[in-house]
């Protein structure tokens, strides 16, 4: 670990990229030793990205939480967006339905609202974190500039920002609202010129999300949106 992080010191490229890949890796393997594997595989995550961002924070200066009437509207916009774009279009994948907590631990468990809590806490403080830092500080100031760590985030350019928003939403089975999702957060840093405002948009969008899928999944709803997660 203290190699890891000698690393992580040494490297601003690392400090950005190498955590969004152990997370991203790390998601990979949810459900890879039976079903229920996807539910600890994702705490254990949690727990590691946990970690990655403690070591991470004093590293990376633009990580850090910006609360601004952009960033409420932003998120905002983004989850009503995903929702409004639910409709049948092709998806990079099959509906996902892994995260049915009623349909693997009943109703009546425990279980379901302490995953429900761990898979809200998740999206909302961890994911916004590992993944805007990686596609708004690193990859779009990388394909916009050799010297990506001096540039400043408000420069628009339009590769840019297509191949970034476009990477962004074909990592999401719903990549439509994806690249969508991922247009709006970079306009956001544009804008702002800070990363943060990001971060805050995003876990507000994970967050309502999360609301969503609580509120219609353990109320009364006849479809049931599991896939949102």
């Amino acid at each position: 670990m203290n190699t890891l992080t000698g690393k992580l010191q040494a490297s601003p490229l690392l400090a950005r990229v190498l955590p969004f890949v152990f997370f991203l890796v790390l998601t990979a393997c949810q459900g890879s030793f039976g079903p229920e594997s996807h539910y600890w595989v994702y705490l254990a995550k949690c727990v590691f990205g946990g970690w990655l961002v403690w070591v991470t924070w004093p590293l990376v200066s633009e990580m850090r939480w910006v609360i601004s009437l952009e960033a409420l509207f932003a998120g905002t916009l983004v989850f009503v967006i995903w929702v409004a774009l639910d409709v049948p279009y092709p998806k990079l994948s099959q509906p996902d339905d892994s995260w049915n907590l009623h349909g693997h631990f009943g109703k009546a468990s425990a279980m379901v609202w302490f995953f429900a809590g761990v898979r809200i806490a998740g999206s909302t403080l961890l994911v916004p974190l590992l993944e805007e830092v990686f596609y708004r500080s690193f990859l779009y100031r990388y394909i916009l500039a050799p010297n990506w760590m001096f540039t400043p985030h408000n420069r628009f350019d339009t590769k840019a920002f297509l191949i970034t928003s476009t990477v962004f939403g074909l990592t999401h089975q719903h990549w439509l609202a994806g690249i969508a999702c991922g247009m709006i957060y970079q306009l956001l840093v544009i804008r702002t010129n800070r990363i943060g405002d990001a971060i805050t948009a995003h876990a507000i969008t994970n967050l309502l999300l999360g609301l969503w899928v609580i509120t219609r999944c353990f109320g009364y709803a006849e479809t049931y949106p599991w896939h949102f997660w």
